[in-house]
Parts: structure tokens; sequence; C-alpha cells
């Protein structure tokens, strides 16, 4: 099988990472106990507070893509038989609905249709009917429709006795997200996204108040791989207690790829993925194609878009990858078989993406 080192990686993730991320997994691996790994893991955690926004002690990738951060979340501030309440708009709000129910707990859905964002007020609402609720989570960056969910409004629920756990995956570094600052108190992503390394790492923080619910459960956190006070001690603690054997080789990407981001400067990324996504949404609206997220909620770093009426979009998206070695995703849910999700993500995030994507549609649909 020959390979094809040169993708442009322009669907929903994986994204190029920073050339600085690659060429630091060739360095030499070490052990998972090695006083210079946890030293590292101790930087990587600080670069995460910054990239966050936030200064919770417990910041920390978890080994794993994102959905390893989302269980982690989950299971860690959940006991079997508690409530939590997830806005649902896509499929990733779905995925959080189903992890949840498998790990015992009661979903309470609030639900907005594909392509629309969910309301904050009909959220705090429902938090408000359902006052014993453990969680209340949401999607920032729904990653199936392009959909940008409001955060900050929810701040309000840090007078309440129910957390804000935030699926941050495609929203970390690639648009304004503010852990401190809008009151969140569980948060996860991937390395694979707008952070620009490969995948295989799920930076997570949790607030103090979380860190205190976690450690007055009345059980065991029920998975021990993803139990982030385990993690914590392992990672943080003064005892660095063993708990797994983790990859000194990803971390070593983490870093650089968040070294990239923070030299760069975070609100400066996130201006740029805002360039590049409107350039991107103004020449598909011209070429015919439809913007599937409502307007005003659209994100810049994940367009999810319809295509004009009589082109088929799976035989178009492969030869995009045959023709062109450009990678862009099909759609999820209802809009399967019907529309494309396109990710400026990272190191992706450059004008030069939208240009040769662009050109190659154009040459593709004549």
């Amino acid at each position: 099988m020959t390979a094809h080192a040169d993708r442009l990686l322009l669907g929903p993730g994986p994204s190029n990472p920073y050339p600085d991320a690659t060429e630091a997994l060739g360095r030499p691996v070490l052990g998972h106990l090695d006083p210079e790994y946890l030293a590292l893991m101790a930087d990587i955690a600080d670069q995460l507070r910054a990239v966050f926004g936030t200064r919770n002690e417990l910041t920390l990738p978890v080994s794993g893509t994102g959905s390893a951060g989302m269980e982690a979340c989950l299971a860690s501030l959940l006991e079997v038989g508690d409530k939590i309440i997830v806005g649902v708009n896509g499929y990733f709000g779905e995925r959080l609905c189903e992890v949840a129910v498998r790990g015992g707990a009661e979903v309470v859905r609030v639900e907005a249709p594909w392509g629309r964002s969910l309301d904050p007020e009909v959220l705090l609402g429902t938090q408000r009917a359902h006052p014993d609720a453990r969680l209340l989570a949401v999607v920032a960056a729904e990653t199936s429709t392009g959909v940008r969910n409001d955060v900050a409004p929810l701040s309000a629920l840090a007078d309440t006795d129910t957390l804000l756990l935030v699926d941050a995956v495609t929203a970390l570094g690639g648009s304004e997200l503010r852990v401190d600052d809008w009151k969140i108190d569980a948060c996860y992503s991937a390395s694979q996204k707008c952070l620009g390394a490969p995948p295989g790492l799920a930076p997570v923080t949790l607030s103090p108040r979380a860190v205190e619910r976690m450690r007055n459960r009345s059980t065991p956190v029920r998975s021990f791989y993803l139990d982030l006070g385990l993690l914590h001690e392992y990672y943080l603690a003064p005892s660095h207690r063993y708990h797994h054997t983790a990859s000194a080789t990803m971390a070593y990407a983490l870093h650089a790829g968040l070294q990239v981001l923070l030299e760069e400067g975070r609100e400066v990324v996130w201006a740029r993925h805002a360039s590049v996504g409107a350039r991107l949404q103004d020449g598909l609206t011209k070429r015919g194609f439809g913007l599937i997220a409502e307007e005003g909620h659209r994100l810049s770093q994940l367009t999810a878009t319809a295509l004009p009426t009589g082109l088929d979009e799976a035989p178009l998206r492969h030869a995009l990858l045959d023709r062109y070695g450009i990678e862009v995703g099909g759609g999820l849910g209802e809009f399967a078989g019907r529309a494309w999700r396109i990710g400026l993500m990272g190191h992706a995030a450059r004008e030069r993406s939208v240009v040769t994507l662009l050109s190659a549609v154009d040459e593709l649909i004549g």
C-alpha cells in the first residue's frame, strides 16, 4: 500500500500536526516514571492551564482520544443513579447521553434540532426543575453540525449544586473558551484538532469544587484507567503513584504543539481560525453549497456544508482524497450522505488550505 505523507487533513479530525509536533515524535522514549518525563508532564499541565484559561490544579492529559476525556469526566463525577442534564443538538451530545447511561446515570435531555444551537436559558430552566442534577453537560463545538453552543451564560450554575461539564474537543485552541471566567467545573478536549498534535491524548481540567465532589464520592470511580483522582496522584502529586504506562512520545508531541499555540498567542490563534473559517464559508456559499449551522452560531474551525442539488457527496469526497490528497469528512446522522464536514484546525487553519480545497472543488464540479 502506498503511503501518502502529504495528505491535507481537512476533515473533522485528525488535523495536520504542527511540524514541531511531528518532529517531537522522533525524540527518545522515556520511562513513565522517569523524572524527565514527570517534569515534562508538569510543564504540559502548565501549558494546558494557559490554553484552557484556568488555574485548576487538576489539569492533565488523559491517555486516549477525546472520548477518553469524556468518559474520564463522567466516570469520575457521576455515581450510579445520579442525574445529569445533557444538551443534545448533534452526534456528540448523543454520545454524552450514551456514556452517562452506560455508567448508570439518569439522563435528562434538553434538545434542539441538528444545526440549531442550544438555548442556555432552557438549559438553566431545566436545572431549576431538576436541582438535584449532579452535572449539566454541553458540547461547546458540535463537530457533527458545525454549531457553536453558548457556554458563558451557563456560569450561573456556579450558584447551584450542579456542576458544569463542557465538551471542548473541537473548541479548545480554535475558538473562545475561558474555563475560569465561565465557571466551568469540568472540561475535556483532544490533542488532534486545534491543538496541533497527533491523536492520542485528551486534555482534562477539573475545578476545585469538581475535585471535592470526586473526593467525596460514596463509591469508587467505576473505571480504574480513567479515574481522574488516580491520574492526579500519578502525574501531579509529589508521590507520583504509578497508574499506567503512559507515552512519553505522545507527551513530547503535545508539548510541542501547545508551545507553538502559546507562542503565537491564544487569542491570535482564535482570530486565525475565525479568518480562514469565514473565507471558506464565503467560498462555499458562492459555489452553491449550504451551511448547516444557523447564522450567528457557526464554528470557524468546523464547517458542515450541504452539497448543491444533484451532486453525490461520497464520490466527490473520495475524488478529493484520491486525486488531490485532501481529506474532508462525510455527514453524520440525518446529514449522512448529503453533507461534508470540513475542518480548518490547528496547523491546517491557513489561507492555503482554503485556496487548495476550493480550487480542487472547482475542478471536480466544473
